[in-house]
């Protein structure tokens, strides 16, 4: 298990090396005058050549990197060129809201999907049709349309909660709650009808399975033979699909914040894109790959943990 450990250790290290890399060159290498772009098309060339020189412009992009790269393993992602504050403080006070909104979301789909595909899996019939129906609508209907639709019913209809806004959980519990359960619904819909599906499948592949026909003659309990045994070996498909689902979620929760105005890491990453803030958008960049990769490997060991034959591969 410790070799399985260190694998995905160095292999995750790698990939992050590599994501930097080609975000930072795509950043620079567009063409564009990032000075003249913060100062103003209105700023003279002198302004701009000396904000160039201020900002390390002027050095060859390799050596920029190098810097960066420097500051980075240090845990120094620099300072945003607008606000002039940290960009790690800048990240890490909005990663909290992300994460919170992500997680809730990843793990009440996680729950849906497993009841919803354990149930459609073993009535099948009009109970397994429906699940295929649900799925294929779910996985259609983009989450901002969902969050639409939610704020019209919930939000102006009826009017239960605020249609936007966030409230801190240090503040006030019940209003951080009632200000995240709308954006919540609207990440986790499509969530659960793709996760839903796959444990549905691998529910199905897993009891046409001969060991299970063997537990069966021995008298082992349908509740015990489902639990223990069919459904721990079709987790593994499932929460690959999961972890492929926590990413688009992360992607997801951009457009989510920016509808609902929650201060999360979406909001931030639209704003900075818009300045040309490059420190604070390589920042976002950095630790959402971090996040990537972490939840990659948790998988990997919950995975090694179910199938040993993971861990050999």
């Amino acid at each position: 298990m410790l070799k399985f450990l260190l694998r995905r250790l160095v292999s995750g290290v790698a990939m992050l090396f590599v994501i930097s890399t080609v975000a930072y060159g795509l950043i620079y290498l567009t063409g564009a005058d990032i000075a003249r772009t913060l100062l103003g098309q209105n700023a003279s060339q002198e302004a701009v050549d000396l904000k160039a020189q201020q900002l390390g412009l002027d050095q060859p992009l390799l050596q920029r990197y190098v810097d960066w790269l420097s500051g980075a393993i240090r845990g120094d992602l620099g300072v945003s060129w607008f606000s002039g504050a940290q960009v790690t403080d800048l990240v890490s006070a909005r990663l909290g809201v992300t994460l919170s909104l992500v997680v809730l979301a990843t793990l009440i789909s996680a729950v849906l999907a497993t009841v919803v595909g354990v149930w459609a899996a073993i009535k099948r019939g009009w109970v397994d049709r429906v699940l295929q129906i649900v799925s294929l609508v779910g996985a259609a209907i983009p989450n901002y349309l969902v969050a639409i639709a939610l704020v019209l019913v919930f939000a102006i209809n009826l009017a239960w909660v605020a249609p936007t806004g966030y409230v801190r959980p240090q503040d006030d519990l019940a209003g951080w709650a009632t200000s995240i359960v709308l954006p919540v619904i609207a990440l986790t819909i499509g969530c659960v009808a793709g996760v839903a599906q796959q444990v549905r499948s691998s529910m199905i592949d897993g009891l046409r399975q001969d060991y299970v026909r063997t537990l069966r003659s021995r008298g082992l309990p349908e509740r015990r033979v489902i639990l223990e045994h069919v459904l721990r070996n079709a987790a593994g498909p499932a929460l690959s699909v999961l972890a492929l689902l926590f990413v688009g979620l992360l992607g997801g929760a951009v457009v989510i914040e920016q509808m609902f105005a929650i201060p999360g890491l979406g909001s931030l990453s639209v704003s900075t894109t818009t300045q040309g803030d490059i420190p604070v958008i390589m920042g976002v960049v950095v630790v959402v790959a971090i996040i990537v990769l972490v939840v990659n490997l948790v998988i990997d060991i919950v995975q090694g943990w179910l199938n040993p034959k993971a861990r050999i591969s």
